[in-house]
């Protein structure tokens, strides 16, 4: 058994970095995708915010798998996957598109990268696209290959992560743009870099192929880092929820539908495109969504940990939303949180009530996201 109290078996996967992780005093793990994620080092949860803020850090987020998907029917599979057009998507182009069900449930909401006009990566989050894809396919009769590539993400997340990442593969990967993605010359290989990750600082993720190159390749970036003030770090939750960024199986889970995330501008709702979830989701964007993300600005001191959902009410105790992710944000002086709320009450400004489980009912303030 680790620190964190997980038990580690076969089912549990280790990542080509995690002995690096640990060396660097890694405080817990989660589990995602099956695999191992740091959740914490050393430093304090604010410590870590601010250092992320102001410098760079180096993150084992192998656990992103990647779903590869090729072969002559592979655009057809992925967009009948995804309610976002894809007709104008271009080799290097990276995109966050929602998949959803037949009834317009939020499968996962992956990036995706078109490697070529057929082949595809899903970098995905914590659900079992592998074999929801799999099953699309053998219904639908497609010519396609689908499997888990061996590919381990490595990031590189902060202000700092440009120059360190130019003076490690050149000043061309600073023309990269946002979810773009190009292949460099590192450690004698070539390897596709994003400008990407779990962060709204800045940063690339270095997609390896090779898993038995991922210590060399953490320390290439380790030591190419120390001028930089690099450290080891992980997605950190205050940045996360300042920053609008939800959690899959948090914020939002297959109960719900894109249009109640946000993903409006992301959801083609004519008929010239087929997509699995199309006529449900047309209906449910006729008639509107009965609720939709929203930040939370809550008073008091900080906040237990969100173990658990913090419940959320209108003025007079009546339920409209719970808080999924929460914690105090130091640079807004405040407890910050992300909910889906009740169309009756998701106004920006809208007084609400957040009860906490050390029982303190606090006062809320609906707030736009990003914060």
């Amino acid at each position: 058994m680790s620190e964190s109290g997980l038990n580690m078996s076969r089912r549990i996967r280790r990542t080509p970095y995690t002995d690096k992780v640990e060396q660097h005093g890694v405080r817990g793990f989660s589990v995602v995708n099956h695999m191992l994620l740091p959740k914490a080092y050393e430093a304090s949860v604010e410590e870590d915010y601010w250092h992320l803020r102001q410098d760079v850090q180096i993150w084992d987020v192998a656990c992103q798998r990647q779903v590869e998907i090729s072969g002559s029917d592979a655009t057809r599979l992925v967009q009948l996957m995804t309610p976002r057009d894809l007709r104008q998507a271009r080799v290097g182009q990276g995109l966050y598109v929602p998949l959803i069900d037949e009834h317009a449930g939020m499968v996962n909401d992956p990036v995706l990268l078109k490697l070529a006009e057929d082949r595809y990566w899903l970098s995905i989050a914590d659900s079992d696209v592998l074999l929801w894809a799999k099953g699309l396919a053998v219904g639908a009769g497609l010519d396609v290959l689908i499997f888990e590539a061996d590919v381990a993400p490595l990031a590189v997340q902060g202000p700092k992560a440009r120059p360190l990442m130019a003076s490690l593969v050149g000043e061309k990967i600073l023309e990269l743009p946002y979810f773009g993605f190009a292949f460099f010359d590192i450690l004698g290989s070539s390897q596709l870099i994003a400008r990407s990750g779990y962060s709204k600082q800045g940063g690339f993720e270095i997609y390896l192929a090779g898993a038995d190159m991922g210590p060399d390749l953490w320390d290439l970036i380790w030591n190419s880092g120390q001028p930089y003030n690099i450290k080891p770090g992980c997605p950190n939750l205050i940045e996360r929820i300042e920053g609008g960024l939800m959690s899959y199986g948090n914020e939002f889970t297959l109960a719900n539908n894109p249009l109640e995330c946000g993903f409006d501008r992301l959801c083609y709702l004519g008929d010239e495109i087929n997509y699995i979830g199309s006529a449900a989701l047309r209906q449910i964007a006729a008639i509107g969504p009965v609720q939709a993300i929203r930040g939370i600005r809550f008073s008091g001191d900080k906040a237990p940990p969100c173990g658990k959902p913090f419940p959320v009410t209108d003025l007079d105790g009546v339920p409209i939303g719970q808080i999924t992710s929460g914690i105090y944000s130091p640079r807004l002086s405040c407890n910050i949180g992300m909910s889906m709320i009740l169309k009756t009450h998701w106004d920006y400004g809208t007084a609400l009530l957040v009860h906490t489980p050390d029982g303190i009912v606090r006062d809320a303030i609906v707030s736009k996201l990003p914060f």
